[in-house]
C-alpha cells in the first residue's frame, strides 16, 4: 500500500515509536518561537459560539495584509490542544506560507473543561462546525481548509463529509493518521507497546480529573473510570453513561468512515498516514484510492503516528505536503 517513496527519513530517527515520540514530544515550539514566529506574534484568542449554547475554543493568526491565500482551520488529536508540538509547528509552517491559521481546541480539550458541562465525546461534529462556521466569521472571505490529526484528522474528514450540508464547504480537508476506524485504534492501543498504552491512560486520566474537578456531579463517574485499565473497557462504560448513543457499538459507528464515506464526501478530501503508524493500523485504509472526492492518498512507510519527521533538524515532510496539497487544490 505505500505510495509515497519520497519521505525517506534518516535512519537514525526512522524506527516508528521515535517518530511518533517526536510528533509530541520535539522541540518544535522552541525552535520556532526562537526564530521569532510570526505566527505566535499574530495569535488572538478566541471563545467561539459553537451553537446550542457550546462553547470552544482557539487562536486565530492572520497575515498583515488581506492576501492570504485562505484560511485553514486545525483540529488536534485526542487529548491534545492548540499548543501541541505536531499542530503548532504544521500551523507556523502554513503560517509562513502565507495561510490564516486556526488552532481549534475541541470541547474538554486545552485546559476548557469547565466550559461545557456535558463531556466531550468524539461523534460531537456538529459543535465542530457550528465553531469552523464561527471562525470563518471572524476571518471572512477566504477560502477554508482544514487540517487534523489523528482523532483531529477524523473530525476534518468529517467536515468535509458533512459540512456542504451545514453551509461550511472546504477546498480541501486532510486527515493526518486519521483515525478511521476507532475500534481499531482502540484496540491498537490496548494491545500495542507499553510506552502508547501509558501515554494515552495517562492522558485520559488527567482529563477525567479535570471534569471532575470542574463539574463536582462527575466525581462518582470519575473514580469508577480511574479504576479501570483497558481503554475498550473505558469506552464501552463511557458510551453507556455519557453519551446519547446508550452503547459502545452504537457510539463507535457514529464516527467511524468507510471507503463509500470518504469516497462520496460532498468535499475533496486528502489522506496521509503511516504504514507502521502503532495507533493507526494501516490495514483501515484498504479499499480507498485517489478517485472520488478522495484527492490523494499519501501512504509512507515510515513516520509512525503523525511523526513524519525527515532529519536531525526536525523538518516535517508532512508539512511540505500539506502545503502542496492546499497549492493544487487552489490552482
Amino acid at each position: 500500500m505505500i505510495n509515497a517513496p519520497d519521505f525517506r527519513p534518516t535512519p537514525l530517527i526512522r524506527h516508528a515509536h521515535i517518530q511518533s515520540v517526536l510528533a509530541t514530544k520535539s522541540p518544535r515550539r522552541r525552535r520556532w518561537l526562537a526564530a521569532g514566529n510570526r505566527m505566535e506574534a499574530r495569535a488572538t484568542y478566541h471563545i467561539l459560539d459553537a451553537g446550542d449554547g457550546v462553547r470552544l475554543t482557539g487562536f486565530l493568526s492572520t497575515q498583515d495584509r488581506r492576501e492570504a491565500r485562505g484560511l485553514v482551520v486545525l483540529i488536534h488529536g485526542w487529548e491534545g490542544c492548540h499548543d501541541s508540538a505536531y499542530l503548532y509547528s504544521m500551523a507556523c509552517a502554513l503560517f509562513a506560507g502565507g495561510y490564516d491559521v486556526f488552532r481549534l481546541n475541541l470541547r474538554d480539550h486545552g485546559g476548557t473543561h469547565h466550559l461545557n458541562r456535558e463531556v466531550f465525546h468524539s461523534a460531537r461534529i456538529k459543535e465542530v462546525l457550528g465553531a469552523i462556521a464561527a471562525v470563518q466569521r471572524l476571518d471572512p472571505g477566504l477560502p477554508l481548509s482544514v487540517v487534523g490529526f489523528s482523532l483531529g484528522g477524523n473530525f476534518a474528514l468529517r467536515v468535509g463529509i458533512h459540512g456542504p450540508a451545514a453551509g461550511i464547504r472546504p477546498r480541501l480537508s486532510i486527515g493526518i493518521c486519521p483515525s478511521i476506524n476507532p475500534r481499531a485504534t482502540i484496540t491498537a492501543i490496548d494491545h500495542g507497546p507499553l510506552l502508547f498504552r501509558w501515554y494515552f491512560m495517562d492522558k485520559w486520566r488527567k482529563t477525567v480529573k479535570a471534569k471532575a474537578a470542574a463539574w463536582p456531579e462527575y466525581q462518582a463517574s470519575a473514580r469508577a473510570y480511574l479504576r479501570m485499565k483497558r481503554l475498550l473497557d473505558i469506552t464501552a462504560r463511557f458510551a453507556e453513561e455519557q453519551t446519547e448513543y446508550g452503547a459502545m457499538d452504537a457510539y463507535l459507528a457514529a464516527y467511524t468512515l468507510t471507503p463509500d464515506h470518504i469516497l462520496d464526501a460532498a468535499s475533496p478530501l486528502a489522506i496521509i498516514t503511516a504504514a507502521d503508524d502503532p495507533v493507526v493500523p494501516v490495514a483501515d485504509f484498504r479499499g480507498l484510492a485517489p478517485t472520488g472526492a478522495l484527492r490523494a492518498l499519501d501512504i509512507t512507510a515510515y513516520g509512525g503516528h503523525c511523526g513524519f519527521i525527515e532529519n536531525l533538524r526536525l523538518q516535517s515532510w508532512a508539512e511540505r505536503r500539506v502545503l502542496d496539497l492546499l497549492a493544487r487544490a487552489s490552482a
